[in-house]
């Protein structure tokens, strides 16, 4: 069954709203002085250093979308993979839910979880970008297991930025994480039938992730990141079973623009 779109899906423009992505949000957090390593410093910091850039993308990103008619290729797929492979993004929820009981959150004010919480759009912004956007452009010319790879890997690309506050050693490691994490929120989008889940999960992760890093964590922590490991793991054997027979190819009609 074919579906209008005002414009019809080509890999370059895929490719050029990730670059467009990443330039707005490197600016934005370059503007604002806030290194990466001095994020979790304030919630002063973290707004203008990370908040801000993703308040600004979610409205180009959602502008972008309604203009090109992507909402439905980018938020859902044709048909599902095989169900087995959820345990991967189950595993990481789980990892999620022992990173908030081992948060410090007598050491949160209300400027810095208010901050905090806006980093949940990162859930939307980067998934879009990469599994939304990006995944509808790649699959109007390449076969689903490129299609896996490219996203998962140009994912974990974007997290180079970093490197501008950042060991590089830490950021080379933070970039292999972003590419096994990509692989688990890709796993999400098949499983389920739509990139939605992904959005929540990944918001819900990196608010995590920042709200444990605040303070001093609690003595589970180091279960919470060896489950995660074992979800990394776990979603890179399973992730060919989802990717087997594959057809997510986006029939357009013949009224889609060039």
């Amino acid at each position: 069954m074919s579906i209008e779109l005002k414009v019809r899906p080509r890999v370059w423009i895929g490719l050029a709203i990730y670059l467009g992505y990443i330039a707005v949000v490197f600016t934005v957090q370059l503007v604002s002085g806030v290194r990466y390593d001095e994020l979790g410093a304030s919630g002063s910091n973290l707004f203008f250093g990370a908040g801000l850039s993703l308040i600004i993308a979610t409205v180009l990103l959602a502008l972008t979308t309604t203009l090109l008619g992507w909402w439905r290729p980018a938020l859902f797929d044709r048909h599902r993979s095989v169900r087995w492979p959820i345990i991967a993004p189950i595993l990481m929820a789980v990892a999620l839910v022992f990173n908030l009981i081992s948060t410090d959150w007598g050491a949160f004010d209300g400027a810095f979880l208010a901050a905090a919480l806006v980093i949940l759009l990162v859930g939307f912004t980067e998934e879009i970008t990469t599994r939304g956007l990006l995944l509808t452009g790649l699959r109007s010319r390449l076969s689903e297991g490129w299609v896996w790879f490219l996203t998962s890997f140009l994912f974990g690309a974007m997290h180079l930025l970093n490197a501008t506050g950042q060991a590089l050693g830490a950021t080379i490691q933070q970039v292999v994480f972003a590419f096994i994490a990509g692989t688990v929120f890709y796993i999400l989008r098949r499983v389920t039938g739509t990139l939605i889940w992904a959005m929540v999960l990944h918001g819900m992760w990196d608010f995590s992730t920042f709200a444990l890093s605040h303070g001093t964590p609690g003595p589970l922590a180091g279960i919470g990141a060896t489950i995660n490991l074992i979800a990394g793991v776990f979603a890179l054997i399973a992730v060919a079973f989802v990717i087997r027979g594959t057809d997510e190819r986006t029939p357009v009609n013949e009224g889609g623009r060039p």
